[in-house]
């Protein structure tokens, strides 16, 4: 016996049980594609760099000429403050946790009030863990200590040689004023006004066989970064560049001697090359991420355009190797524990 439907069709029934069927089917494929596109975004959410340490090089213009620098005064563009804001706060929106300063040379723009301006703002405002500025020291004064130092975790001060000819040679200078005098000055002020003090060197030719342990273990920093002279199309190398730092650049096995003669230094944080090149963050006075992979700096879209989360795509970031170098460690003075 057949089944009757609706107006006496015996088909109708069936139909209609087969349509709920179908669109049943429908919703649950639906549902199952809206599910899998979920746990496709998760996953690209997982594998999205996180921008935990950002190097913002806010200006690029300098006092100094090191002959080795790679990031050159190619602009003199520096982003207005509340803009520069606006981009921090969206990194730490994105999980920042430190923000390092440098140029150029931070301090020569506005005499440093700028640079102080955003350092209190990232410290009292985003509450950031770490705080630090990278410089070559000639510019900075004890007053910008009295006003901003309480809100700096670490002050890095970029220092070559031991040796003032030296210094001379690759650049590391203006004029006749002693940039190892300033170095010992700050190294005073770091300690007056309980702030984690820190030493950048680049290794090179002019330096290669010079041995600084005595004067480093004087000046005990928190950290000694010891770099090997890196070249960077557009910026050191190549027709486009400012400098010519062919001359300055050793090799892998100059820079492991120069790490022995040095090993006894317990605060030395030694980066070659390939631990170099791809394992920073660098974000350039547009706020835009530098992709280094290809040996030159190809720049992103600006943050403030399109966002943290696009433009990390684009900055080249080997996470892997800035753990491998040391990238993440203890960055904050509130947990150094340092005797003042």
């Amino acid at each position: 016996m057949a089944v009757t439907g609706r107006r006496g069709n015996p088909c109708a029934y069936v139909g209609e049980h087969w349509n709920d069927i179908d669109i049943h089917t429908s919703v649950l494929s639906a549902a199952a594609a809206a599910a899998a596109g979920s746990e496709l975004n998760q996953s690209k959410d997982q594998d999205a760099t996180t921008p935990t340490s950002v190097n913002y090089h806010f200006t690029r213009k300098c006092n100094y000429k090191c002959g080795f620098c790679f990031h050159t005064a190619k602009t003199s563009f520096v982003l207005p403050l509340e803009e520069a804001k606006r981009g921090l706060k969206l990194l730490k929106e994105s999980g920042m946790e430190k923000v390092n300063f440098s140029g150029g040379e931070p301090f020569l723009h506005e005499k440093g009030d700028f640079l102080g301006k955003m350092v209190q703002f990232c410290k009292q405002d985003l509450q950031l863990p770490s705080v630090s500025i990278v410089s070559n020291g000639s510019m900075i004064k004890e007053t910008w200590f009295q006003k901003y130092g309480d809100f700096l975790d670490i002050l890095a001060i970029s220092c070559d040689s031991f040796d003032e000819a030296t210094n001379q040679l690759i650049g590391r200078a203006q004029g006749r004023k002693s940039h190892l005098d300033n170095l010992y000055k700050i190294r005073n002020w770091c300690q007056q006004y309980k702030v984690a003090f820190k030493i950048n060197s680049v290794i090179n030719t002019f330096n290669i066989d010079e041995d600084m342990t005595e004067q480093i273990m004087e000046l005990n920093p928190v950290r000694w970064k010891v770099f090997q002279c890196l070249l960077i199309d557009g910026e050191n190398a190549g027709e486009a560049a400012l400098r010519e730092a062919e001359r300055f650049v050793i090799s892998d096995q100059q820079f492991q001697e120069f790490l022995d003669r040095h090993s006894s230094v317990s605060c030395l944080v030694p980066e070659s090359n390939e631990k170099m090149r791809n394992s920073y963050l660098i974000l350039d006075e547009y706020m835009r991420f530098l992709d280094c992979r290809e040996g030159r700096k190809d720049p992103s879209k600006s943050i403030l355009d399109v966002g943290v989360k696009e433009a990390i795509c684009f900055s080249g970031f080997d996470e892997k190797m800035f753990l491998k170098r040391g990238g993440k460690y203890v960055w904050s003075k509130a947990d150094m524990k340092l005797e003042w």
